[in-house]
């Protein structure tokens, strides 16, 4: 009969000090019987036992070889035997019984390691206090009790460690602790110059090997929007990795068409950026492979020509994400794998370091007498060195180990790894030129041209250089009287070089405001010329091309320390200190971003001006910036600028490039954690709503779903109307055909983004974008060619497996969220429309048929492990449903309750409305006042359903969002 669990409890607690097996001397010929208290034991041969013959005959199986005495019964035949034994032998016997004693009294006597002396007392005898006063016990106790407290304290000591001494706050701030301290917390995530700055104030997040500020831990989404739209935002993006290339014009121009292609836009080679006055931007794709495998967008300036020189420099800045993926491809197309070691700096000892002959006067010579009063007497370390200095080795994106310069012998290039040596601060709005106008001050003239060891006074030394800064400063003059940053072209570029903002720090915050003031009519003609033609070609020359002239600017920076002492000693306090330091000098470059460039609404909306500085003077210009009433902003306002642009932002909308992948592979673990962490009762159920994929776009299946339904298409069409066809269409469908013939031969390849413009502005024009408002008609539209059948044929074979990139527009109320299913609209949706463009379809409810098998599982579970209890009556297999289970790959184990297992099925006809892409960015725009998505959907698809709709309605589409069964009418617009 088996034992209830409350009374196998009670056993388990009475045997807990009972000896499982003992041992005792004893002879190997009687070992056998004293194990088991003298009795006959079974399958030996002892002294009156019995036979081998008998115990065989009444038990066939033999038991587990014992080491010791065991009490009770035994399932497996040990223990007692079923008759008393005739006689026993009373030497083993009593040896057994002995053991037995002994066992029991050393179990009594020996205390555990939680006992103590005190619970050896009844419970009416014990006191809170004999734990810590060993003279509230007996007395017969007190000196074990004694003796136990000497043991454990020994004990400890042996074990802990003495516990460090931690410093006091004061020693932990001190300047050389707390670099120490910056140093060792950045060696996994590298630290921006203006961390701390946003750590204070900002949600850090650690991506891409950096620590970055996400977004403020204050409310601010509406105020950074009127910021960028009526005033200036900033954003540190010194995190942008820059690769430098030097080499013969003729050869670079070679390496680099390799990796970006015209038809796409304007490449590395185009006249208005290879003469260094504009920074473009371009996708770069792997060695000729476009339009396939690209790696995704970077910007890139070229250094302005000298007269007579060949030689060429170029800035490529790219995403931390796509630097090793284009680093590599650089090497490949430019020929440069060796690897130049960096040079190796001799140890300077503090001797050698000041060559002056005149020493430094040590503190400790100074007569209290001289000293000024209030002064206090610095102590000197003679044996200790200075604090160690702030030094960042590698950065997010590499090894501290790893070469940083590689050259070509055979062509003559070099490629430098320029990453966390350049600062680079964005400032987006209408007003950042006035912003850059009150912080920043044209450099003074350096009247002692003494030689001297700074870049400043050398560079003065020549007239040239002293004409070109002064037209530089005019220049950046006539900036002040501009209305708006978005009256520029383009991606001008100034060069210049300015005083330390410190020197000119506000007292107080202040709003910079544009001059208003009335401008003479030579000033007037210096803005219209800036306004039409941009900034003149010698003009943008800055010495910040020259790494001699960055490193020394950051190696002679002046200190706080040194800074507030030269403050101090001013004879009206709060004045500006004249004549500037020598110091104080530092070459900057000012590139144009442009705005919004697309589309026929909201044009140079978000226009403002980059900041590269040389590394050291990052919160020398931060400080002074935010003192000048910016808005500073985060990760998360850069991906809402690049949505309020319509313009893809990268990684989160580069689907078809490798940093665009890992994005979403890790944006749908995230998701799905998140999906996971919650209450199943409190999930939605995805497969209810017809969403196959929440978390995720499946891009290639959709993309081969919809080869597949232009093939089957397309043979119907051609055997329908093969007699009507003229000679013309014959042609175009044995191209076609011809094509679908080696698609189908081969296996079907990745899928790719349109970026072709020709095409783009083809398409767009078919699909009649208007704006929001549906005021008038997209600049494309009168041109394009008429949507026909023939045309689509072609355009099909041109563009197979490919994606465009679209911007939707709610015709109602609604916010579109992420993953949102783009649809196409049946005839009786848009006659629905023209009645009620507010309402639309709605999904019919799904059934869930994994429901029940996970409920199943569920209940399964338990009934599972309670039937392992009840040994022997298990039956060894197992029952129908999960024979079948099993065998299916889309096993009970890997369910989730609400989502759709892998593999997916058809994505296209898997709801009432065939699914044409996915919405990868959605909100609320401020910018136009109604729901915008952005997104993806499939060319050949988008292209049957604009052949299928009416010419009123051309251009209408259906969203849905992930948790609503409730269709709503978007607007498709294209904008190139």
């Amino acid at each position: 009969m088996k034992m209830s669990a409350s009374k196998a409890k009670m056993r388990e607690k009475k045997m807990r000090n009972q000896p499982a097996s003992v041992q005792y001397p004893s002879s190997s010929h009687v070992e056998g019987r004293a194990e088991n208290g003298g009795r006959g034991e079974p399958h030996r041969d002892t002294e009156g036992g019995r036979s081998d013959v008998r115990s065989s005959s009444k038990r066939p199986r033999t038991p587990p070889n014992r080491s010791g005495w065991v009490r009770g019964h035994q399932k497996d035949g040990g223990g007692y035997a079923s008759e008393m034994p005739k006689y026993i032998t009373a030497g083993a016997f009593a040896r057994a019984r002995a053991a037995e004693v002994s066992a029991m009294l050393k179990a009594v006597t020996r205390t555990t390691g939680s006992s103590h002396v005190f619970q050896a007392l009844p419970k009416h005898m014990r006191r809170r206090a004999m734990s810590h006063n060993t003279k509230r016990l007996p007395r017969r106790l007190r000196d074990v009790a004694n003796r136990m407290r000497e043991k454990s304290l020994q004990a400890g000591s042996k074990k802990k460690k003495e516990p460090a001494k931690s410093k006091s706050r004061k020693a932990r701030r001190r300047h050389g602790n707390l670099l120490l301290e910056f140093n060792r917390r950045q060696r996994k995530n590298i630290w921006l110059e203006t961390h701390i700055w946003h750590a204070k104030r900002f949600h850090m997040v650690k991506k891409w090997g950096y620590c970055l500020g996400d977004r403020p831990t204050y409310k601010c989404y509406r105020p950074c929007y009127r910021a960028m739209s009526s005033h200036c935002l900033l954003q540190d993006f010194s995190y942008y990795c820059c690769i430098e290339l030097k080499g013969e014009e003729d050869k670079l121009l070679a390496a680099l068409s390799q990796l970006a292609c015209k038809e796409a836009g304007p490449t590395f080679a185009a006249a208005m950026f290879l003469s260094g006055g504009r920074q473009g931007s371009v996708t770069v794709y792997r060695a000729g492979q476009y339009p396939s495998h690209p790696l995704g967008p970077v910007t890139f300036l070229w250094r302005p020509q000298t007269a007579g020189l060949t030689h060429r420099q170029l800035w490529i800045w790219t995403h931390p994400t796509l630097k090793q993926d284009l680093l590599s491809e650089l090497q490949s197309v430019c020929q440069c794998s060796e690897a130049v070691a960096p040079p190796v700096e001799p140890e300077v000892s503090c001797a050698e370091a000041d060559p002056s002959p005149q020493a430094q006067p040590n503190p400790e010579n100074i007569p209290d007498s001289k000293l000024k009063p209030g002064a206090k007497r610095k102590q000197s370390r003679k044996d200790a060195g200075e604090p160690p200095a702030k030094k960042i080795l590698g950065d997010g994106t590499r090894l501290p180990t790893s070469p940083v310069t590689w050259k070509s012998s055979s062509t003559g290039i070099v490629i430098n790894d320029l990453t966390m040596e350049i600062v680079r601060y964005r400032l987006i709005g209408p007003q950042s030129h006035s912003v850059l106008a009150e912080t920043l001050e044209a450099a003074t003239v350096c009247d002692e041209l003494k030689s001297s060891s700074l870049w400043w006074p050398q560079h003065c030394k020549d007239q040239s250089n002293m004409e070109l800064h002064q037209q530089q400063t005019d220049v950046f003059n006539a900036l002040k009287g501009i209305c708006s940053t978005g009256e520029l072209p383009p991606g001008t570029v100034l060069g210049l070089t300015v005083d330390d903002p410190r020197l000119t720090l506000p007292k107080k915050k202040v709003k910079a405001v544009p001059c208003v003031n009335q401008a003479q009519e030579a000033d007037e003609e210096k803005r219209s010329e800036l306004m039409l033609r941009g900034v003149p070609q010698q003009c943008c020359q800055s010495f910040l091309w020259e790494q001699s002239v960055r490193d020394n600017v950051t190696d002679n920076k002046i200190s706080e320390q040194e800074l507030n002492r030269m403050r101090s000693e001013l004879l009206v306090p709060g004045s500006r200190l004249s004549p500037c330091p020598p110091q104080g000098r530092v070459p900057v470059l000012l590139v144009h971003q442009p705005g919004k460039q697309v589309g026929d609404e909201l044009h140079s909306w978000g226009a403002g001006w980059d900041l590269l500085l040389p590394k050291g003077w990052g919160m020398a210009f931060w400080i002074p910036l935010v003192y000048r009433g910016v808005r500073v902003a985060g990760l998360h306002m850069s991906l809402k600028h690049s949505q309020n642009k319509a313009a893809p932002h990268f990684p989160h909308d580069y689907p078809d490039c490798p940093a665009g992948v890992r994005f979403q592979e890790e944006q749908e673990a995230e998701f799905l954690d998140r999906f996971r962490r919650r209450p199943p009762a409190k999930r939605t159920n995805y497969i209810k709503h017809g969403c196959l994929a929440p978390f995720r776009c499946p891009w290639q299946q959709l993309a081969e779903e919809w080869e597949q339904l232009a093939a089957e298409v397309g043979a119907e069409r051609k055997g329908d109307g093969q007699t009507q066809m003229t000679t013309k269409t014959h042609v175009v469908m044995e191209e076609v055909t011809s094509l679908q013939n080696k698609a189908a031969t081969s296996a079907l390849s990745c899928f790719t983004v349109l970026r072709n413009k020709k095409s783009l502005r083809l398409l767009s024009g078919w699909c009649r974008p208007t704006t929001s408002k549906g005021q008038r008609q997209c600049r494309g539209a009168a041109v394009a060619a008429p949507l026909s059948h023939s045309a689509v044929t072609s355009f099909h074979a041109a563009h197979r497996m490919s994606l465009v990139w679209v911007r939707l527009t709610l015709l109602s109320k609604g916010k579109p969220e992420a993953h949102a299913m783009v649809c196409a609209p049946t005839a009786e949706d848009l006659k629905l429309f023209g009645k009620n463009q507010a309402s639309g379809p709605q999904e019919p409810p799904h059934k869930d048929h994994y429901k029940r098998r996970i409920t199943r599982k569920k209940k399964a579970a338990p009934s599972l492990l309670s039937s392992e209890d009840h040994e022997g009556k298990v039956s060894d297999i197992p029952p129908a449903s999960e024979t079948t289970t099993s065998k299916d790959p889309q096993s009970s184990s890997d369910l989730i309750l609400g989502l759709w297992p892998d593999p997916l099925p058809s994505v296209t006809s898997h709801c009432s409305r065939v699914t044409l892409g996915w919405v990868t960015q959605g909100d609320f725009s401020l910018s136009v006042g109604c729901g915008e998505a952005l997104g993806f959907v499939s060319v050949t698809g988008l292209l049957n359903t604009l052949l299928n709709q009416p010419v009123e309605h051309r251009g209408k589409l259906l969203l849905r969002n992930p948790t609503s069964l409730h269709y709503r009418f978007v607007k498709l617009n294209i904008d190139v």
